[in-house]
């Protein structure tokens, strides 16, 4: 077996919802402001769930989903940058809570790029003997890590999980891969810095709140990445045209427009839905997965690019055939 295909999807997000209208009553800003600059309505946050949980939520899902006994996974990755604790991995909590004592378990930090990073290291493993089955979980709680007088972040993020799980197949669905990594833009979005202490004995550091550099953050994805999309197509050996949906990281309506732009592609190959769950990092684009599949808009043989783009900086874009 030297390929893998998706045997289900799944997605979970809190209940609690946070309208623009309640962000108002925190801090300067408007449901109009907020719309017109990023295109997020509402976004749901947790109250109760960390991201372990979330994410353990979507695993159950995908084995009640896919038929498969959580004692066949043999891989579980979690995509986070808002994991339950520096150790153990928001992974081995999964595995625990799931059940599936057979599975290797890691988390993978690449913020926004994160699921894509972790599909494409789980594709990797899957060419071994050893593994036939893999869960891929997109899961953040970044509400524990934003500022909630920040106006300029604060606005944009919610809180979801979303995921697959692969298994072994002997007909070829991954198509081309593209992953990059931009360290010498790594302050642009920075988040849990915990500084070296002065003194000894110290006492326990803080972790500091989610920063971001909007401006800069936005030129970078307008531009690297559709030129990420290009590569992964390029060694896929096929054209943009031959895409069927483009399924970016959900961070800002306004720049998947401008990447269908200057990919000289119709908006509606790109399905959106940061309205409802705002930029949800590294679930976002397993969440929206789940939901096109749910709906019917993708279908099984259609061509689908994920690309995500964030912390790192990073960007990461994989071509699948569903």
């Amino acid at each position: 077996m030297n390929d893998w295909k998706i045997v289900s999807t799944a997605s979970v997000t809190p209940n609690k919802v946070v309208t623009n209208d309640d962000l108002s009553q925190l801090m300067d800003t408007s449901d109009e402001w907020i719309r017109s600059r990023t295109g997020i309505k509402r976004r749901h946050i947790s109250t109760s769930q960390n991201t372990s949980d979330l994410a353990a939520a979507v695993g159950k899902k995908l084995l009640l989903e896919s038929g498969c006994p959580a004692q066949d996974v043999d891989l579980i990755i979690v995509a986070t940058m808002s994991p339950d604790s520096y150790t153990p991995s928001t992974a081995a909590l999964v595995q625990g809570k799931i059940g599936a004592g057979h599975a290797v378990a890691f988390d993978i930090s690449a913020a926004c790029s994160g699921f894509v990073y972790a599909l494409t290291v789980a594709s990797a493993l899957l060419k071994k003997p050893a593994f036939n089955h893999a869960m891929v979980i997109g899961s953040e709680t970044l509400s524990k890590i934003i500022n909630w007088e920040d106006r300029s972040t604060a606005v944009l993020f919610g809180d979801g999980a979303g995921g697959v799980l692969l298994s072994t197949s002997a007909d070829h669905h991954l198509l081309g891969e593209d992953l990059a990594s931009f360290g010498q833009l790594g302050d642009k979005i920075v988040a849990g810095q915990t500084p070296v202490a002065s003194a000894f004995p110290a006492p326990v550091a803080k972790l500091s709140p989610f920063t971001m550099d909007g401006r800069a953050v936005y030129k970078f994805a307008t531009h690297e990445v559709p030129a990420s999309i290009k590569r992964a197509a390029a060694k896929a050996q096929i054209d943009l045209d031959q895409v069927d949906h483009f399924l970016l990281h959900q961070a800002n309506a306004r720049i998947i427009r401008q990447v269908a732009r200057r990919l000289n592609q119709p908006l509606a190959k790109f399905p959106i839905n940061i309205d409802e769950y705002g930029n949800t990092s590294a679930a976002s684009e397993p969440i929206l997965l789940a939901e096109c599949v749910k709906k019917g808009v993708i279908n099984h043989g259609e061509i689908v690019a994920l690309a995500g783009f964030g912390g790192g900086l990073t960007t990461g874009t994989i071509i699948i055939k569903y």
